[in-house]
């Protein structure tokens, strides 16, 4: 699975590269939101696969850390990331004669550079407050990685301050780009809608139902994991771990060997940009 996810997103970004039709906002997101994915799962499923072939699964404190810093930017990165391509979305298909004037490259370049400058200072702030708590019980990590909802359950004080500090970083970077999305892709539908005939409104739709899909299995996932109560007790509850570790392996693994699949499923130039390079490459003379 790791494979596949390397081989798919690393196409993804090549082509938007080496594509000249697909120097445009939309696949400068998605060649980032590729980067993201590669970089989310090369935090955790590398260590993971060490561990399988190792009798010493242990990992260090500092390691723990950067591991924990590097999983939660990544996380919110593609969050805010998410939200920046359904406003570019809204911005082709309800404004497509001011698009290159709303989506200029002045502007796109700098949203990209804010979804990992957001990503990177959340993340700073959390992995800060976490490293700093009194760690004085089991020191065995119930879960795949560094996790910091795993972590968050070996301390042995108040976590109440990580926990406020928890929900405002989710409603500013999930529930704020969700809410972005969903006006997006609101005003997109009544867009849709006033389009008469059918092969219009479809091959519109088609543009942006592949991040509609990764939108929402993405999104599914995180909001079910970081918008439940995460009170000491709960923290503490085995069916708890046992489902968190599903979703976390469903959003760090699942989702990012699936987003090339559906791009290159759903987008028609994707698919004529990946037939062009692997002529190129295995048939030019």
């Amino acid at each position: 699975m790791y494979v596949v996810i390397l081989l798919g997103n690393g196409t993804l970004i090549l082509i938007s590269i080496l594509d000249s039709h697909l120097h445009t906002p939309m696949y400068f997101f998605l060649g980032n939101l590729s980067f993201l994915d590669i970089c989310y799962t090369t935090t955790s499923i590398p260590p993971l696969l060490v561990s399988f072939l190792s009798e010493r699964k242990t990992i260090s404190f500092s390691g723990c850390a950067v591991q924990m810093f590097l999983g939660l930017a990544m996380g919110t990165t593609e969050c805010v990331l998410l939200g920046m391509m359904a406003f570019d979305r809204y911005a082709a298909i309800c404004n497509p004669l001011r698009y290159s004037v709303i989506m200029s490259k002045d502007c796109y370049v700098p949203m990209a550079a804010a979804s990992w400058f957001a990503g990177l200072v959340n993340s700073a702030v959390q992995t800060a407050f976490v490293v700093q708590l009194p760690f004085c019980r089991n020191n065995v990590i119930n879960h795949f990685s560094c996790e910091i909802l795993a972590v968050l359950k070996l301390a042995c004080a108040d976590i109440s301050g990580n926990e406020f500090i928890m929900l405002v970083a989710t409603t500013l970077f999930i529930l704020t780009p969700l809410l972005l999305i969903i006006v997006s892709y609101t005003l997109i539908i009544l867009s849709i809608l006033k389009i008469h005939s059918s092969e219009g409104r479809s091959k519109v739709f088609s543009t942006c139902s592949a991040h509609l899909t990764v939108v929402i299995i993405f999104y599914g996932t995180i909001l079910f994991m970081y918008m439940k109560p995460k009170s000491k007790e709960t923290l503490n509850s085995d069916d708890l771990d046992a489902t968190d570790k599903l979703i976390s392996m469903f959003y760090g693994v699942i989702t990012p060997m699936m987003n090339p699949l559906i791009y290159s499923l759903r987008d028609k130039d994707v698919k004529v940009a990946i037939k062009h390079l692997f002529n190129r490459c295995f048939f030019s003379k």
